[in-house]
């Protein structure tokens, strides 16, 4: 039996409840849509194969800093928690609706920064 996009939601909850610096996750997109994986296992969220879900999908992997891949294919990344709860809020938000495009914008440069955040400052 299939695990229920809110069953998905549920687990990224748990998991995103305590800070890590580096969380394997996988991007997956199959004939259903596009599932975030966490250690290539338990699903995060799912993005559906309708324009609201393929659109989300692509937000997602924008703020994982991958690439979405194609069909029946996988892109693998590790991101610090701050940047998959980024991710996975943007799972669930339709980027056809024009009045939520400044919060998408301000939640990709968040990702973007906290991707970052792990990168060594040089002095």
């Amino acid at each position: 039996m299939a695990i229920s996009r809110k069953q998905s939601l549920d687990y990224a909850e748990q998991l995103l409840s305590l800070p890590q610096r580096s969380i394997p996750v996988t991007l997956r997109q199959t004939l259903r849509g596009v599932t975030l994986l966490h250690q290539g296992r338990r699903a995060l969220t799912k993005c559906y194969l309708n324009p609201k879900g393929m659109g989300s999908a692509g937000l997602v992997a924008r703020a994982l800093g991958v690439p979405l891949p194609a069909l029946g294919e996988s892109v693998s990344t590790a991101v610090s928690s701050g940047a998959l709860l980024r991710a996975v809020s943007l799972s669930t938000m339709d980027p056809r609706i024009p009045e939520l495009q400044p919060l998408i914008q301000r939640l990709l440069e968040e990702a973007e920064m906290q991707r970052g955040a792990g990168e060594s400052i040089e002095t």
